[in-house]
Protein backbone atom coordinates (compact mmCIF):
# COMPACT_ATOMS: atom_id res chain seq x y z
CA UNK A 1 0.00 0.00 0.00
CA UNK A 2 2.96 2.30 -0.42
CA UNK A 3 4.49 2.01 3.05
CA UNK A 4 7.69 0.19 2.24
CA UNK A 5 10.26 1.10 4.84
CA UNK A 6 7.81 3.23 6.82
CA UNK A 7 7.95 6.27 4.56
CA UNK A 8 5.11 8.64 5.22
CA UNK A 9 5.66 11.65 3.04
CA UNK A 10 5.51 12.72 -0.56
CA UNK A 11 6.88 9.38 -1.78
CA UNK A 12 3.61 7.75 -0.79
CA UNK A 13 1.70 10.23 -2.89
CA UNK A 14 3.92 9.59 -5.88
CA UNK A 15 3.46 5.82 -5.57
CA UNK A 16 -0.31 6.23 -5.68
CA UNK A 17 -0.19 8.26 -8.88
CA UNK A 18 1.00 5.42 -11.08
CA UNK A 19 -2.46 3.89 -11.22
CA UNK A 20 -1.32 0.47 -10.04
CA UNK A 21 -3.95 -1.92 -8.69
CA UNK A 22 -2.56 -1.75 -5.16
CA UNK A 23 -2.12 2.05 -5.14
CA UNK A 24 -5.54 3.28 -4.10
CA UNK A 25 -7.78 2.32 -1.24
CA UNK A 26 -11.44 2.95 -2.10
CA UNK A 27 -12.73 2.77 1.48
CA UNK A 28 -14.31 5.91 2.88
CA UNK A 29 -12.41 7.89 5.51
CA UNK A 30 -14.91 6.67 8.11
CA UNK A 31 -13.88 3.07 7.41
CA UNK A 32 -10.17 3.66 7.98
CA UNK A 33 -8.56 2.78 11.30
CA UNK A 34 -6.26 5.36 12.92
CA UNK A 35 -3.45 2.84 13.49
CA UNK A 36 -3.90 0.05 10.95
CA UNK A 37 -4.50 2.44 8.03
CA UNK A 38 -2.06 5.13 9.08
CA UNK A 39 -0.23 5.29 5.71
CA UNK A 40 -3.51 5.58 3.78
CA UNK A 41 -4.81 8.28 6.13
CA UNK A 42 -1.53 10.16 5.81
CA UNK A 43 -1.59 9.91 2.01
CA UNK A 44 -5.15 11.22 1.85
CA UNK A 45 -4.48 14.02 4.32
CA UNK A 46 -1.41 15.19 2.45
CA UNK A 47 -3.37 15.05 -0.80
CA UNK A 48 -6.11 17.18 0.76
CA UNK A 49 -3.55 19.70 1.99
CA UNK A 50 -2.12 19.91 -1.54
CA UNK A 51 -5.59 20.66 -2.91
CA UNK A 52 -5.98 23.41 -0.34
CA UNK A 53 -2.64 24.91 -1.37
CA UNK A 54 -4.19 25.41 -4.80
CA UNK A 55 -7.53 26.80 -3.58
CA UNK A 56 -6.37 29.12 -0.83
CA UNK A 57 -4.43 31.71 -2.87
CA UNK A 58 -7.37 32.23 -5.22
CA UNK A 59 -9.89 32.85 -2.47
CA UNK A 60 -7.37 35.05 -0.65
CA UNK A 61 -7.02 37.24 -3.75
CA UNK A 62 -10.81 37.45 -4.01
CA UNK A 63 -11.10 38.51 -0.37
CA UNK A 64 -8.27 41.04 -0.80
CA UNK A 65 -10.13 42.55 -3.74
CA UNK A 66 -13.36 42.63 -1.75
CA UNK A 67 -11.63 44.29 1.21
CA UNK A 68 -10.39 47.12 -1.00
CA UNK A 69 -13.59 47.59 -3.06
CA UNK A 70 -15.27 50.05 -0.64
CA UNK A 71 -12.38 52.45 -1.18
CA UNK A 72 -12.98 52.57 -4.93
CA UNK A 73 -14.58 55.70 -6.31
CA UNK A 74 -17.64 53.99 -7.84
CA UNK A 75 -18.48 51.96 -4.72
CA UNK A 76 -20.83 54.76 -3.63
CA UNK A 77 -22.92 54.08 -6.75
CA UNK A 78 -24.09 50.73 -5.35
CA UNK A 79 -27.71 50.62 -4.25
CA UNK A 80 -28.88 48.89 -1.07
CA UNK A 81 -29.28 45.46 -2.71
CA UNK A 82 -25.83 45.62 -4.29
CA UNK A 83 -24.29 46.72 -0.99
CA UNK A 84 -25.97 43.81 0.79
CA UNK A 85 -24.79 41.37 -1.89
CA UNK A 86 -21.29 42.84 -1.61
CA UNK A 87 -21.39 42.23 2.17
CA UNK A 88 -22.43 38.62 1.51
CA UNK A 89 -19.53 38.24 -0.93
CA UNK A 90 -17.02 39.61 1.58
CA UNK A 91 -18.29 37.60 4.54
CA UNK A 92 -18.59 34.34 2.59
CA UNK A 93 -15.09 34.83 1.18
CA UNK A 94 -13.67 35.26 4.67
CA UNK A 95 -15.55 32.17 5.88
CA UNK A 96 -14.17 30.22 2.89
CA UNK A 97 -10.62 31.21 3.90
CA UNK A 98 -11.32 30.04 7.46
CA UNK A 99 -12.69 26.72 6.19
CA UNK A 100 -9.71 26.17 3.86
CA UNK A 101 -7.21 26.92 6.63
CA UNK A 102 -8.99 24.71 9.19
CA UNK A 103 -7.48 21.41 7.96
CA UNK A 104 -4.00 22.83 8.50
CA UNK A 105 -4.99 23.79 12.04
CA UNK A 106 -6.42 20.30 12.55
CA UNK A 107 -3.11 18.88 11.34
CA UNK A 108 -0.90 21.08 13.53
CA UNK A 109 -3.06 21.53 16.63
CA UNK A 110 -5.33 18.46 16.62
CA UNK A 111 -4.66 15.18 18.35
CA UNK A 112 -2.34 12.96 16.36
CA UNK A 113 -4.28 9.83 17.37
CA UNK A 114 -7.49 11.01 15.71
CA UNK A 115 -6.29 10.64 12.13
CA UNK A 116 -9.54 9.34 10.64
CA UNK A 117 -11.72 11.95 12.37
CA UNK A 118 -9.27 14.70 11.41
CA UNK A 119 -9.46 13.63 7.76
CA UNK A 120 -13.26 13.42 7.86
CA UNK A 121 -13.58 16.91 9.35
CA UNK A 122 -11.02 18.30 6.91
CA UNK A 123 -13.01 16.95 3.97
CA UNK A 124 -16.17 18.51 5.43
CA UNK A 125 -14.41 21.86 5.88
CA UNK A 126 -13.15 21.72 2.30
CA UNK A 127 -16.69 21.12 1.03
CA UNK A 128 -18.16 23.89 3.19
CA UNK A 129 -15.34 26.19 2.06
CA UNK A 130 -16.13 25.45 -1.59
CA UNK A 131 -19.76 26.40 -0.95
CA UNK A 132 -18.78 29.70 0.65
CA UNK A 133 -16.24 30.36 -2.09
CA UNK A 134 -18.94 29.79 -4.72
CA UNK A 135 -21.27 32.17 -2.85
CA UNK A 136 -18.52 34.78 -2.67
CA UNK A 137 -17.64 34.45 -6.35
CA UNK A 138 -21.28 34.63 -7.42
CA UNK A 139 -22.06 37.59 -5.18
CA UNK A 140 -18.98 39.52 -6.30
CA UNK A 141 -19.80 38.74 -9.92
CA UNK A 142 -23.36 40.02 -9.47
CA UNK A 143 -22.14 43.32 -8.01
CA UNK A 144 -19.42 43.93 -10.59
CA UNK A 145 -21.51 42.92 -13.62
CA UNK A 146 -24.46 44.92 -12.30
CA UNK A 147 -22.30 48.00 -11.84
CA UNK A 148 -20.73 47.71 -15.28
CA UNK A 149 -23.61 46.42 -17.41
CA UNK A 150 -26.79 46.68 -15.33
CA UNK A 151 -28.59 44.32 -12.97
CA UNK A 152 -30.04 42.00 -15.69
CA UNK A 153 -26.51 41.30 -16.95
CA UNK A 154 -25.43 40.59 -13.38
CA UNK A 155 -28.22 38.07 -12.91
CA UNK A 156 -27.50 36.36 -16.24
CA UNK A 157 -23.76 36.19 -15.47
CA UNK A 158 -24.37 34.68 -12.04
CA UNK A 159 -26.79 32.10 -13.44
CA UNK A 160 -24.43 31.12 -16.27
CA UNK A 161 -21.34 30.90 -14.07
CA UNK A 162 -23.35 29.18 -11.34
CA UNK A 163 -24.44 26.51 -13.82
CA UNK A 164 -20.86 25.92 -14.96
CA UNK A 165 -19.70 25.81 -11.33
CA UNK A 166 -22.42 23.34 -10.36
CA UNK A 167 -21.50 21.09 -13.27
CA UNK A 168 -17.76 21.24 -12.56
CA UNK A 169 -17.89 21.10 -8.75
CA UNK A 170 -20.93 18.88 -8.12
CA UNK A 171 -22.32 16.98 -11.11
CA UNK A 172 -19.05 15.79 -12.63
CA UNK A 173 -17.39 14.73 -9.35
CA UNK A 174 -20.50 12.98 -8.05
CA UNK A 175 -21.97 11.40 -11.17
CA UNK A 176 -19.70 11.95 -14.15
CA UNK A 177 -16.49 10.50 -12.80
CA UNK A 178 -17.89 7.23 -11.42
CA UNK A 179 -16.47 4.10 -13.01
CA UNK A 180 -18.77 2.22 -15.34
CA UNK A 181 -19.64 -1.43 -14.79
CA UNK A 182 -17.40 -1.69 -11.72
CA UNK A 183 -14.25 -1.04 -13.78
CA UNK A 184 -11.81 1.77 -13.02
Amino acid sequence: MGDEGGRGGVGELDEGLDGGADSWDDRSAEDLDDEADRPELRRRYYGLLQELRVLLPGVQVLVAFLLTAPFAERFTELDELETDVYAAALLSGVVAVICFVAPTAFHRVGRRQSRSKRLQWSIRMLRVGLGFMALSLGSALFVVMGLLFGRPAGVVAVLAVGLVGALAWVVMPVAGLRPRDGSG
